[in-house]
């Protein structure tokens, strides 16, 4: 008996040195790149019916409303405007720019070290959106939301191990031009993390100012344009098959200037798009498929990232469903199509139509960030801290949605079956002659990091333990964990020089 409670006092020791030794990155159980794919809602012939009838809606129905230079660059290219004004897009013209499309993207970070590779069906989540909204998770209120507050969740991400990138997650309301706005956004984001972000422009001539922030930020044109470190989140249509013509000529300018592209179609089934998942991924295909000739038409190869981004609604009351299962089908459905074709893709995925971070907030959260998951999407936006549809986001939730995500890469990277993973050898130690337990073993200690996920927020304790540690609230928890990030300098914090550079030619709204 003695033996054994030492044993295990032991072991409990072990673990607890073990997990405070940080893995290299190869080693950890879950990182930004796992394979997906496992997860294929589509059969083969579904995906090729998806397909064609993409190609036909593309050929026969076209988009609308292109602007005079999109008109140029497509029917330069071969597609054909007709007497309505719809640009029609031949199958051999789709075929042409698939073909020459990048297979494979990197999108940089500033600092070099959260670099994500887009290639196959590797697996990346961050934020996104244009929550108007900051949720006040302890007054339960919402509030709109500012430059803080968007600079506040970027500083969060740059902490946070699961939370891979940073696409814009809010607007800053507190900034009424629009070009400051957006250039704000972007400095807001920057000098908050050093992974990758992502941004929108309201302008065309909004661009211009941003780009030359971000050569001063990169040390020079140069560097910038051998590491682009923000790319443009780009709603290049309207659907129902309309080119969103300001957002277009935004795209040219952005690829003008190396900026990287997502190609984001987001259509409302039911409303925007078809009622059905199959109809409404069929229109994403073709709306991205239309986005890709136009791309290729301006600079070849550019890259792009492959955005389908279609959204569920409750036909009852026209509310976005962005929580529900049938969202999560879409976003499967949506990656398996980018699988298809071979490109870097990205789609949506833990979108909480609750309000708060609480239990049905969990369970909408981690449906479509599993299925996001196992399906190989590339790329998997709004993954964290949004709520009520994409109107609020909440700095509490981001770091919730951590714990979540961890999980939901638990679950990408699977199952190992191997020789030391079956476990014969540690079955017949521990059986025959052995201590009749694996508490506390060489081969438990030894792959206790290397092969479970712990949660950072979420408790795992018994119910006395919890009395004990006077009932840890979750919310609490997060809320402790948020100030304590908060207060502390941003690890990617500008250096002062160029801080004060930025802010002599650009009026910077972020306090100092």
């Amino acid at each position: 008996m003695n033996v054994q409670t030492s044993s295990r006092t032991g072991g409990r020791a072990a673990r607890r040195a073990a997990r405070s030794t940080a893995l290299p990155d190869n080693l950890r159980p879950v990182r930004a790149g796992l394979s997906g794919g496992q997860y294929k809602p589509l059969s083969d012939t579904d995906v090729l019916k998806i397909h064609h009838a993409a190609l036909e809606a593309l050929e026969t129905i076209g988009l609308a409303d292109a602007p005079p230079s999109g008109v140029a660059y497509l029917t330069g290219a071969g597609a054909v405007q007709g007497d309505d004004g719809r640009i029609r897009i031949p199958r051999a013209l789709v075929e042409d720019a698939l073909a020459c499309a990048n297979r494979s993207i990197t999108l940089m970070s500033r600092d070099g070290q959260h670099d994500l590779d887009l290639g196959g069906t590797r697996v990346h989540y961050g934020t996104a959106g244009a929550a108007v909204h900051l949720v006040d998770v302890h007054g339960r209120h919402y509030r709109d939301c500012g430059v803080q507050d968007l600079h506040d969740a970027a500083k969060i991400v740059n902490t946070l191990d699961n939370v891979h990138f940073c696409q814009r997650p809010m607007v800053c309301r507190d900034i009424p031009d629009n070009m400051e706005m957006d250039y704000n956004s972007v400095f807001a984001c920057v000098s908050g993390t050093t992974k990758h972000v992502g941004t929108s422009f309201s302008d065309p001539a909004f661009v211009r100012p941003a780009i030359e922030m971000l050569h001063m930020i990169a040390g020079g044109e140069d560097k910038w344009r051998e590491r682009p470190f923000v790319s443009n989140s780009n709603c290049f249509v309207v659907p129902p098959m309309k080119f969103a013509t300001e957002s277009c000529l935004i795209m040219e300018e952005c690829i003008k200037y190396g900026m990287p592209v997502l190609l984001l179609s987001a259509g409302m089934a039911g409303a925007t798009a078809p009622s059905t998942v199959a109809g409404a991924i069929v229109q994403a295909v073709a709306e991205c498929l239309a986005g890709l000739v136009y791309v290729t038409a301006v600079k070849p190869g550019h890259p792009v990232i492959f955005g389908t981004w279609p959204f569920g609604l409750d036909l009852r009351t026209g509310a976005m469903t962005g929580g529900s299962g049938e969202q999560a089908l879409l976003t499967a459905g949506c990656a398996q199509m980018h699988g298809f074709y071979d490109l870097p893709g990205g789609a949506a995925a833990g979108i909480a139509d609750s309000k708060l971070p609480d239990m049905q907030a969990g369970w909408e959260q981690m449906c479509s960030n599993v299925m996001a998951g196992l399906s190989g999407c590339n790329m998997i936006y709004e993954a964290a801290g949004m709520h009520a549809s994409l109107l609020g986001f909440c700095h509490e939730s981001l770091i919730l949605g951590d714990d979540i995500i961890g999980q939901a890469l638990r679950c990408v990277r699977g199952i190992e079956v191997t020789d030391e993973t079956m476990a014969l050898d540690q079955m017949a130690q521990v059986c025959m002659g052995g201590p009749g337990h694996y508490l506390g073993t060489s081969a438990t200690l030894s792959r206790m990091q290397s092969d479970h996920v712990y949660p950072a927020c979420g408790n795992r304790m018994s119910p006395k333990e919890w009395v004990e540690m006077e009932k840890p609230d979750l919310i609490a928890g997060a809320t402790a964990r948020k100030e304590a990030i908060l207060n502390e300098r941003s690890a990617a914090a500008l250096d002062p020089v160029t801080d004060a550079a930025v802010r002599a030619q650009f009026k910077i709204h972020l306090p100092l």
